[in-house]
């Protein structure tokens, strides 16, 4: 299996689409940050924006087959770059989304605003090897059967569930957000810049076939000079590849894995902690024991209670704290 496809069994990532925004210029739009595990999207269907870019920098154009994605969930301004006061936008609901537009004529943008959700924890492992900010192009120059043609596809099938309130048009709009997400994941890990993080080391024609069996063996005891020898690479340069291009080493990353597949077998009640422990590359239990805890923050039976209760992210992080606390009472 693909490290993408492996990527979404382990964490299942939900779509959903909240806005078609029509703003003529002047416009602006403030959103986020939203629920601590969601990544907006934006897509432009028609008409250009300007992103403030959240880190700082210089503003960011987007252009008509453009999508954004913001792994970070920032708070996030987009507009139409003129500086001009914006006209006051109206929202009215539709049978399955939210259209929200203004009164101006000039210039007008088209846009597609909505958000995917990924279950803690494993927004985590996203939010650390992705960039802040993830721009794709898809625009009409891409071919049909190419990865930037086949998302500009689906975008135009969203946009047509858009244009009227049809028969199962939420759960089309969210099914095609879904999808979108892997489709930009995709693009992204094929251009040529892959942007910094785990999109860089897959599209990597020499890093891939590492990522790829750590993902599909992350049971299996894994050393430097065997990953090294599937990429056809030095120990060191290895190390120093996925340094640069993720700020981690490939360690890292196989722990990042193991301990995903592991919040997921603990929410199977049947399965013992050490069973568990075994099923994810760990030779003792006591082992796995300290790297979930070093990883979670909590230990594997304080994660599987709240996994099963289920518990809030408040909990979680009352849980956390608790066992700080624990610790400072405990040297």
């Amino acid at each position: 299996m693909d490290w993408l496809s492996r990527l979404f069994e382990m964490m299942p990532v939900r779509g959903r689409l909240d806005l078609r925004c029509s703003y003529g210029a002047p416009w602006r739009i403030e959103q986020g940050p939203g629920e601590a595990n969601e990544i907006p999207y934006h897509a432009v269907l028609a008409g250009s924006a300007m992103l403030d870019d959240p880190a700082g920098g210089r503003p960011l154009l987007l252009e008509a087959g453009d999508i954004l994605l913001l792994p970070r969930n920032p708070r996030h301004v987009m507009h139409d770059g003129s500086g001009a006061a914006p006209l006051k936008a109206r929202n009215r609901a539709s049978l399955n989304f939210t259209i929200s537009e203004n009164p101006g004529s000039d210039a007008r943008l088209d846009l597609l605003c909505g958000h995917f959700s990924i279950a803690p924890p494993h927004d985590r492992l996203l939010r650390n090897y992705l960039p802040p900010v993830l721009i794709v192009r898809a625009g009409a120059q891409a071919g049909e059967r190419d990865t930037a043609g086949q998302l500009a596809g689906l975008v135009a099938l969203m946009r047509g569930e858009t244009a009227d309130d049809q028969l199962g048009g939420r759960a089309m709009l969210n099914a095609l957000s879904t999808a979108m997400f892997a489709l930009v994941l995709r693009l992204a890990s094929e251009t040529g810049d892959a942007p910094r993080g785990l999109l860089a080391l897959a599209g990597h024609p020499r890093l891939a076939p590492v990522v790829a069996a750590m993902f599909n063996a992350p049971a299996r005891a894994w050393t430097l000079p065997e990953l090294a020898q599937l990429a056809n690479m030095s120990r060191a340069t290895l190390a120093r590849q996925f340094q640069e291009k993720v700020g981690r080493s490939p360690s890292e990353l196989l722990t990042d894995i193991r301990m995903t597949l592991a919040t997921n077998e603990l929410r199977k009640s049947s399965l013992s902690t050490g069973a568990v422990a075994e099923a994810v590359g760990y030779l003792s239990e006591a082992a796995f024991q300290r790297a979930f805890k070093s990883h979670m923050g909590i230990t594997p039976a304080q994660w599987r209670k709240s996994a099963q209760t289920p518990a809030t992210i408040d909990e979680l992080e009352l849980a956390k704290s608790a066992e700080a606390a624990s610790g400072v009472e405990n040297t």
